[in-house]
């Protein structure tokens, strides 16, 4: 039997709610991450510098094969960042968690940590998948260390794999979470959320 096919949703956690990514969230984002090329250092090209430019970014991520998240902070309810599912094969049961992004003032919070156990939760126990990955540059430590720390095992890299807008190559490093180790990874996910709380 295969697996569902996500579609649009909103999944609520203790700190942020993930819903469905629209042009009404484009203020809000450009205040988050507009023009700061740390936090758009690795999305492929130079950090959008207006609404405009950030506009572009988020209509080939509502007009490509994603299924596109704001991350919105419930507290302030402003969206500080996207995510999004793709790479989606409901016969084979896997998809990827990708092209995400958040302000840099949520850095080395909860939000990731939360954005991802809403979404693998999701994409396990509600849709059937019995395979999430993820991907980042084998130059974006930071991204490999927070995907480790997810429960992800590391599966290797693809050399040569995305030419960088300098004109440069990426090798990508695949990470991945089965269903049988998702348990497990969930466990650690909340327990890291409750510490966090605590």
């Amino acid at each position: 039997m295969s697996a569902k096919h996500p579609g649009p949703v909103v999944l609520t956690g203790r700190t942020i709610r993930l819903e469905p990514l629209t042009p009404d969230h484009l203020g809000d984002l450009f205040l988050a991450g507009g023009g700061d090329e740390e936090v758009w250092r690795w999305q492929g090209g130079p950090a959008p510098r207006t609404q405009a430019e950030l506009a572009e970014r988020m209509r080939s991520v509502l007009e490509g094969p994603y299924v596109a998240f704001a991350v919105v902070h419930t507290e302030s309810g402003r969206a500080i960042g996207w995510t999004t599912y793709m790479d989606i094969d409901t016969a084979d049961e896997r998809l990827e968690i990708g092209w995400t992004w958040y302000g840099r003032a949520y850095w080395r919070s909860s939000v990731n940590t939360e954005a991802k156990l809403l979404l693998l939760t999701h994409a396990f126990e509600d849709l059937g998948m019995g395979r999430v990955q993820l991907k980042t540059d084998h130059m974006n430590l930071r991204s490999q260390k927070a995907i480790a720390r997810l429960g992800a095992q590391r599966e290797g890299v693809l050399r040569r794999h995305r030419l960088r807008p300098d004109g440069t190559w990426r090798d990508s490093v695949y990470f991945s979470i089965l269903q049988d180790e998702w348990p497990a990874a969930k466990a650690g996910l909340v327990a890291r959320l409750d510490a966090h709380a605590g």
